[in-house]
């Protein structure tokens, strides 16, 4: 039973807990929900709600007083909220990501999910943002439940093919440009590129622990090839007759810049010195 319960936790299966909530961490019904919302007492991510004010949130495309609006405006104002937001709440830690719904629902408007590296980075955020107003607007925050956004996003609209629109009940995440984004994360981007060079990189405690056991691998090799035979037999005489013989071609070739070897003498030659000796020796007995 206690499985089944696990398996279905957040689901549209579970009649207890609110998926919608577990998922985006807002549901539609609000507190008249017939379902619970699971509020944490400690999350990485802050959601603060309502706090982002489209200037077309009646009508898009235009604005309070019927005026058409140009979207590189819209964009524009957008992206400078996006950066003080960003600015002011990196002052108590690492933001992993930062995400501002576009959805026109009441319960999803204008909401900022803000996640942190660590939980004491977004409770001491929680903390400082008590109080605190934005554009004359008190911020409304508190922790949420949401830990992977790939869940509460609308794929449709990513796709640009969602028919709910601004209504839809999952996050149509606003966008930031290439710029903004470089100049926000890219210190992220570069320390995780870092870590994961430096963490691919050998270190030299290795490097010297595959070179002892690589010598003792050549011990184990000498070891074998000269004792395990007997140290009298034939076979282990002619392979270390060979090894070393294969050695000193090796050194030879090596040094061969640095001395030349001398030139073998011919057959005649040697019978002539060795019949020089011998006259040499005879004189030498008389």
């Amino acid at each position: 039973m206690a499985e089944h319960l696990a398996s279905i936790f957040g689901t549209e299966k579970d009649r207890v807990n609110c998926p919608f909530y577990f998922k985006i961490g807002a549901c539609r019904h609000g507190d008249r929900c017939s379902r619970l919302h699971n509020k944490p007492s400690i999350s990485p991510t802050l959601l603060l709600c309502n706090m982002y004010q489209r200037p077309d949130m009646i009508t898009p495309g235009v604005d309070a007083q019927g005026n058409p609006i140009d979207p590189d405006q819209i964009q524009e104002d957008f992206e400078d909220f996006y950066e003080d937001i960003f600015l002011e709440l990196s002052k108590h830690g690492e933001i992993e990501s930062l995400h501002v719904c576009d959805n026109l629902a009441d319960h999803m408007i204008g909401n900022v999910y803000v996640q942190f590296r660590e939980e004491e980075q977004a409770a001491r955020a929680l903390q400082a943002l008590q109080g605190r107003y934005y554009s004359g607007r008190p911020i409304i925050a508190e922790f949420s439940p949401v830990t992977d956004f790939r869940e509460a996003t609308c794929r449709q609209f990513e796709e640009h093919s969602c028919n709910r629109g601004g209504y839809c009940n999952f996050m149509h995440v606003k966008q930031i440009g290439r710029d903004l984004r470089r100049k926000l994360f890219g210190h992220l981007h570069r320390s995780r590129r870092s870590h994961s060079r430096s963490s691919r990189s050998p270190s030299p405690y290795r490097h010297r622990r595959s070179s002892s056991r690589s010598r003792d691998r050549d011990d184990d090799y000498d070891y074998y090839y000269h004792y395990r035979s007997g140290s009298g037999s034939r076979r282990s005489s002619e392979r270390h007759r060979s090894h070393d013989s294969d050695s000193s071609r090796r050194r030879r070739g090596r040094s061969r810049s640095r001395s030349r070897s001398p030139v073998r003498e011919g057959s005649e030659e040697r019978r002539a010195r060795i019949e020089q000796w011998n006259r040499e020796r005879e004189a030498a007995q008389v």
